[in-house]
């Protein structure tokens, strides 16, 4: 697509742009770095506290995944939403009451089918499926009216905090601006904060053993999202000599339940439509490497005919299409390597291969639209889908953000785990309510015992619905290290458990509970640590903050 700029480029421009226009230095009594769904409620919150506030945004679009792309939303069970997170989703749900809101189809026409919920729920007036776009106009809205301060830009990640002590004073800009503060609030997907204020973190699946959980570490080739049998992992088939197919290694690397530094695959949720009058089509990136798709062939060969990529439906024939089944739009196995992963690279790496998981799935479409060696029946299954020209107009119609689906997590006095997530344990500080299934993508493809190529990493272990309690304690850092600082996504938490807890409704919730402990902090002088539980409780639930699991109420 000639008009797809690379995201390395837009997000070099913003912060150049900004730096020439910014003041060196910013004040406020709360820093949320960076916008996403969880920073933007943060944000919000602490203005209602009456706080000054600093939300830092590095593509100038708020909303994280939740704004780019991620229209299906991972609920596991819709009541655990309360608070802001509520707010959002009714206002979507009352957008979608307008009959202007509908310019591609008609509402009556609308399956309104979501996950576990209808998309559009009259009985709760809240609404889990929704284009991008006005995903990010209510977030906006949400933002004008308590008048949060934005400013453009992303964390220098060659310099350390600025510290007080064991107190982040200010942290500096890639653009040189300096931002200080009195509480900070890391709501980046990569845990950049953590490094930067001598935070304790991890990376990586933890052993089984470890916290005494069954679903970490190494699973093993499971069903689940998994490759046929019959997939030869050589270039040339048959001959080793030739070479292992780009993303296969050699093993599974460690037997089942051990610990590695994998990290679950990434993707970009596409957008796409089949409105001729709002597509535009889907060229052949100009890097596009055959040899990339060579198990998508191979996969055809052997009988598959379609799920190539979801399909979910939002308004005005849009989709949430994410990636399903064994070879799809996750790029498995490249977002880590030997002593790097996704985390640990600067931002124009991280955009350079961003633009890598985008191009691999533009190839991935334009292959089954076009490519010779896909059957016509699936070309022309595939034929019409193309990218909606009124969603991301100033990215190519692309969304903005990556699905990092994980990367560091802090390690704290609490680390949430699956028997936390199973209620096996007790939580007894809880600051929100989660529910999802417990849920980690494919980390690797290997070869196995037989000679072929296996997907590893995928386990989606079913909670039954039942909301969990999230500790206050995982949020912040362990006692001794830095004292004004709360990671309400990069948690402490287990990979698996982790693989429930980091869904974007969860991330709101959190977002909340963190901005009222930090306001609570600012007044009482004292360290998130410190902050009275009885205080945040009291103050969660007058802000209508779900703390308990609705079937533990009703006994």
């Amino acid at each position: 697509m000639k008009s797809l700029h690379a995201l390395t480029i837009a997000l070099s421009l913003s912060i150049l742009t900004h730096a020439k226009n910014a003041p060196k230095s910013h004040e406020a009594d709360v820093v949320v770095y960076v916008d996403t769904s969880g920073g933007v409620i943060a944000a919000i919150q602490a203005a209602k506290m009456g706080k000054s506030v600093i939300l830092i945004s590095p593509y100038g679009h708020p909303g994280g995944m939740t704004t780019s792309g991620l229209g299906w939303t991972d609920l596991g069970n819709i009541k655990i939403l309360g608070g802001l997170s509520r707010e959002f989703y009714h206002r979507i749900y009352k957008h979608y009451e307008k009959d202007e809101a509908w310019t591609w189809e008609k509402k009556s026409e609308f399956k309104n089918k979501g996950q576990g919920a209808p998309a559009l729920d009259p009985q709760t007036e809240l609404a889990s499926t929704f284009e991008p776009s006005v995903a990010e106009a209510v977030f906006k809205a949400m933002l004008t009216e308590r008048k949060v301060q934005i400013i453009n830009g992303v964390l220098d990640l060659s310099k350390k905090a600025d510290m007080d002590g064991k107190r982040i004073r200010s942290i500096t800009l890639d653009c040189g601006t300096i931002v200080k503060g009195k509480m900070f609030i890391d709501c980046s997907y990569e845990g950049d904060l953590l490094p930067a204020a001598n935070v304790s973190y991890t990376m990586g699946r933890e052993a089984n053993a470890l916290y005494g959980e069954k679903g970490n570490g190494i699973t093993g080739p499971l069903a689940k999202n998994q490759l046929r049998m019959s997939i030869d992992p050589y270039i040339e088939k048959g001959n080793p000599k030739s070479g292992l197919l780009p993303g296969v290694n050699p093993n599974m690397g460690g037997k089942v339940g051990d610990a590695d530094h994998r990290l679950q695959a990434y993707c970009y949720r596409m957008v796409l439509t089949r409105v001729p009058e709002n597509s535009v089509s889907i060229d052949k990136p100009a890097d596009y490497n055959e040899l990339e798709y060579e198990i998508l062939f191979r996969s055809i060969e052997a009988g598959q005919q379609g799920g190539f990529f979801k399909t979910s439906p939002m308004p005005n024939h849009k989709t949430d299409s994410n990636n399903t089944g064994g070879i799809s739009t996750d790029y498995i196995g490249m977002n880590y390597g030997d002593g790097w992963n996704w985390a640990t690279l600067n931002h124009e790496e991280r955009a350079k291969l961003a633009n890598r998981h985008r191009n691999y799935q533009l190839g991935l479409v334009w292959t089954l639209q076009n490519h010779p060696r896909v059957p016509e029946k699936i070309r022309k299954s595939h034929a019409d889908w193309g990218l909606p020209k009124d969603e991301f107009k100033d990215n190519g119609h692309w969304p903005y953000n990556l699905y990092i689906r994980e990367a560091r997590r802090m390690v704290s006095d609490v680390v949430m785990t699956e028997q936390h997530c199973r209620r096996e344990i007790p939580v007894e500080d809880p600051i929100g309510l989660g529910a999802y299934t417990l849920d980690s993508h494919n980390t690797q493809r290997f070869v196995n015992d037989k000679g072929m190529v296996r997907n590893e990493g995928d386990i989606q272990s079913y909670l039954g619905g039942k909301p969990y309690a999230i500790s206050y304690r995982s949020i912040v850092p362990r006692q001794g290290e830095c004292e004004n600082l709360l990671v309400p996504w990069a948690l402490s938490a287990s990979h698996i458990a982790f693989g429930s807890i980091r869904m974007e409704p969860v991330f709101m919730i959190l977002g909340q509970s963190a901005a009222t402990a930090a306001g609570i902090a600012i007044d009482n002088k004292t360290s998130v640590q410190q902050v009275s539980y009885g205080k945040l409780s009291k103050h969660l639930i007058a802000d209508d903050q779900r703390l308990v699991a609705p079937d533990l109420l009703e006994k």
